[in-house]
């Protein structure tokens, strides 16, 4: 059964802190179960006092995340409890939600489905490491940012196909990603060089989620894939014999939460809300919590196409 569930939980990726991750997921749990804040100074700061009083039609009410939940680090399904999410970006979007009054609850949905659920009025916004970019807000979002982007690039132990970047020596490489990327043309413009070089151009195969795309990797059937360098350095922590990252590659977009395009009290509210996160030193500190020790702060601005 997917989790639909609202999950105030906290947890560490390594196997190593897996006690701490229980004591502090049950924590979580109750305190949301008793309708209390998971993040109690912040919602009681005045800056968040402030807008709630500004916003109260946002008070009390629940918003959906859609969300793709494959992602370690930022979002997956808690290992210790199937019916709850964890990560990074359940986190956030738990403060924003005791910043302004409201609860969250998820619809796990494909990667390349996130802006069309939230477009088609099924979801309320998106968190879920998701970059913002024009053509995803001319699906109907606007977004509004929070993290800038760093890309890994994830190949076999010891790069056999000695890639070193989005460019030539990705060519005659099958790279597995995941549908809806921004790598997606990326990769597939390297093909003109490939072709005046003489040599052949590089092969996307597209899947549902990172997980597919890493197990393209560990069966043969990929050479490399590529996502932030986080997730990268995750999966390779996951598979320390089998797994190595071949560079890190900084793109010019920015992770961002996306919203119904001309819901704009909703969109400045989250907006402002981020601002006091990131001045009140949360925001670093649920990145060091998830080890996301790249995950560099972006100041929170909107791309809106609408």
């Amino acid at each position: 059964m997917l989790p639909t569930n609202t999950s105030r939980t906290a947890a560490l990726a390594t196997a190593a802190l897996a006690a701490l991750l229980a004591l502090t997921a049950c924590s979580n749990a109750e305190a949301e179960a008793a309708g209390e804040a998971a993040f109690p100074d912040l919602a009681d700061s005045a800056a968040c006092v402030e807008l709630r009083e500004q916003n109260p039609d946002l008070v009390g009410t629940t918003k959906t995340n859609a969300l793709n939940p494959h992602t370690p680090g930022y979002e997956v399904v808690n290992p210790e409890n199937p019916d709850e999410f964890i990560g990074f970006d359940i986190d956030l979007g738990d403060a924003i939600g005791d910043c302004l009054g409201f609860d969250v609850d998820y619809l796990p949905v494909g990667f390349s489905e996130l802006v069309p659920t939230v477009a088609s009025g099924q979801a309320d916004w998106i968190v879920s490491n998701l970059y913002a970019t024009e053509e995803r807000a001319h699906g109907g979002v606007d977004f509004i940012s929070y993290s800038k982007v760093f890309d890994g690039i994830l190949v076999a132990t010891g790069n056999p196909k000695s890639i070193t970047g989005i460019d030539t020596s990705l060519c005659g490489t099958t790279v597995a990603l995941n549908k809806g990327y921004v790598e997606v043309p990326l990769v597939e413009g390297v093909a003109p060089d490939c072709e005046a070089a003489g040599l052949e151009a590089p092969t996307v195969s597209l899947f549902d989620s990172s997980a597919d795309c890493v197990q393209a990797i560990l069966s043969g059937r990929a050479d490399a894939y590529m996502n932030d360098v986080n997730t990268v350095k995750g999966y390779i922590a996951a598979h320390p014999d089998d797994l190595d990252s071949a560079e890190t590659v900084m793109l010019d977009y920015e992770i961002g939460i996306g919203v119904l395009q001309g819901d704009h009290v909703f969109r400045d509210a989250v907006q402002a809300a981020l601002v006091e996160i990131q001045g009140s030193g949360l925001q670093a500190e649920l990145a060091g919590k998830w080890a996301l020790d790249e995950n560099a702060l972006a100041e929170p601005t909107v791309l809106s196409v609408g």
